[in-house]
């Protein structure tokens, strides 16, 4: 049977939530940190570790059937491929940062000024949407000490928690594009069974994480009210309990909205409420 192929950074911030995420889905690989490739003993796959700047281009070409690499990356390096799945971790924003007490208080207030970068297509396409004509510096590391050193304006460069614009006397200034981690696929492997297969795996973990089971107690005569608080994945199971007039209900809450989920059914009169993680829904 033909091996999938699905290539992730070797080393930086997306390498441990990728490997993470592979364990997740119940894949067994070992000795990923000293190889460059990884045979997955119970699934017909291999786990190529490149340079995250690489693996797009791995991917369009072929050489890697899949792909988890950050959009910003794809944005950059202009290929073409699927994208199959946003992955919900990797966040950062690509801004535009100048030094503090600047002068520069509107996009406008670029123009004329030079902004380096390693993102520089990316900027580019920013730059000429909102008609600025600034110069683009293109380096590689430490964008940020580049004001200081005087040699650009402003830098553009990828921000998570700000803590290092901060320490370099930079503050935000324009945001660019928003980015995140995504498992992206060759055109061929839109149409593999095997890709499917995977990608059930990589939903089901996905769906998991977005959810908390939870059981809770209440009566009867206050079901209804709880039943219009939880729609579940179906619906909510319903057991009854050995004290007349009691049930049990077993349904499941998304993260985003789960305190003022618990709240409400709290209020509506639920008690003995148990929340567990979930490891994986398959639908």
């Amino acid at each position: 049977m033909k091996k999938l192929k699905i290539a992730i950074q070797k080393s930086g911030r997306l390498n441990e939530k990728s490997v993470e995420l592979l364990k997740n889905c119940g894949l067994n690989f070992e000795n990923y940190k000293s190889s460059l490739i990884s045979p997955v003993s119970n699934f017909p796959l291999e786990i190529l570790f490149l340079r995250d700047d690489d693996i797009p281009e791995y991917v369009q070409d072929g050489i890697a059937d899949l792909g988890i690499v950050g959009e910003n990356v794809i944005n950059e390096t202009e290929v073409e491929v699927a994208y199959l799945q946003k992955l919900g971790f990797g966040k950062c924003s690509l801004k535009i940062a100048v030094p503090n007490n600047n002068l520069i208080n509107s996009l406008n207030d670029l123009n004329g000024k030079s902004i380096a970068t390693t993102y520089p297509v990316i900027l580019n396409k920013f730059l000429k949407s909102n008609q600025i004509d600034a110069e683009i510096r293109t380096i590689s590391g430490s964008v940020e000490i580049s004001p200081g050193l005087g040699l650009s304006d402003a830098i553009c460069d990828l921000v998570s928690t700000g803590g290092t614009l901060k320490s370099n006397g930079l503050v935000a200034f324009a945001d660019v594009m928003s980015s995140e981690a995504v498992l992206i696929g060759s055109k061929a492997a839109e149409k593999s069974a095997l890709v499917d297969e995977l990608m059930q795996r990589v939903q089901s973990v996905l769906r998991a994480k977005e959810t908390k089971y939870v059981v809770l107690n209440i009566q009867k005569n206050n079901l209804p009210a709880i039943l219009a608080l939880l729609p579940g994945v179906k619906s909510p199971t319903i057991i009854p309990l050995a004290e007349e007039g009691w049930v049990a209900v077993h349904t499941v809450i998304p993260e985003y909205d789960f305190w003022e989920k618990i709240n409400k059914l709290k209020q509506a009169g639920a008690q003995g409420i148990v929340v567990m993680p979930i490891e994986k829904i398959i639908l």
